[in-house]
């Protein structure tokens, strides 16, 4: 189990390194092993990161992890098929250099851009920045094991493992009384009609099985699902 959390924003002055720090402090739980922070040079996104070290414990391997000159990452989780993707992936001409599960989806996004969720098995909270495009990608596993949350205000956009980090980071905590209410005459802890919602106005989940994509350039939030049983 790790924790991830990071800010994304046209405006650089929303993307600053003392937000970060609190968010990965509210997720420290998450990952005793270490901590990592990074932002791009335009200040228009950063990732934080915590980490528990399972595959590869080396440095080398720590996170935000990146990759080409291009993509950036922050990873929860583990990929149970990631040494025959990255045997594929060595087919096709790329190149590694830790003996971890992250760089092999760095490697997987770079060779088939989102179509890479179609070939994950595992568990994971996920987000790849691309600094080419100045494009986010966010993405949960089939299932839902790892959380991911997120908050968009059409100004900035927010992420994170837990809804702590996006408090640590100023986001408002107002109830969703629709949610609790729910709750309180039903029993439901989400709704059935809206997969998204949380027990907070301004905080919504990602679905299982969904990727979000962001731009900086076009500002917009785009959802989708990538993967459902037959």
């Amino acid at each position: 189990m790790c924790g991830i959390a990071g800010i994304i924003s046209k405006n650089p002055t929303m993307v600053q390194q003392n937000k970060l720090q609190l968010m990965g402090n509210a997720l420290q739980h998450r990952g005793p092993d270490g901590e990592g922070f990074w932002i791009n040079p335009t200040h228009t996104v950063g990732f934080a990161h915590r980490r528990l070290a399972v595959i590869d414990l080396s440095v080398a391997a720590a996170q935000p992890m990146h990759y080409n000159n291009r993509y950036s990452i922050v990873f929860n989780g583990e990929i149970y098929n990631y040494i025959e993707l990255k045997e594929d992936l060595k087919k096709k001409g790329y190149q590694f250099s830790t003996n971890s599960d992250t760089e092999v989806i760095l490697a997987l996004y770079d060779c088939y851009n989102d179509e890479c969720l179609q070939y994950l098995d595992g568990m994971f909270a996920l987000a790849i920045w691309d600094e080419q495009y100045k494009e986010l990608l966010i993405a949960r596993d089939r299932f839902g094991e790892k959380p991911l949350y997120y908050f968009f205000d059409g100004e900035k956009l927010l992420f994170a493992s837990e809804m702590k980090a996006l408090w640590a980071a100023g986001v408002p905590k107002e109830i969703n009384n629709s949610m609790l209410l729910n709750y309180l005459g039903a029993g439901f802890v989400s709704n059935p009609n809206n997969a998204e919602a949380t027990f907070y106005n301004h905080i919504k989940k990602l679905p299982a099985a969904h990727g979000l994509c962001y731009s900086t350039d076009s500002n917009e939030v785009f959802t989708y699902q990538y993967w459902q049983i037959n």
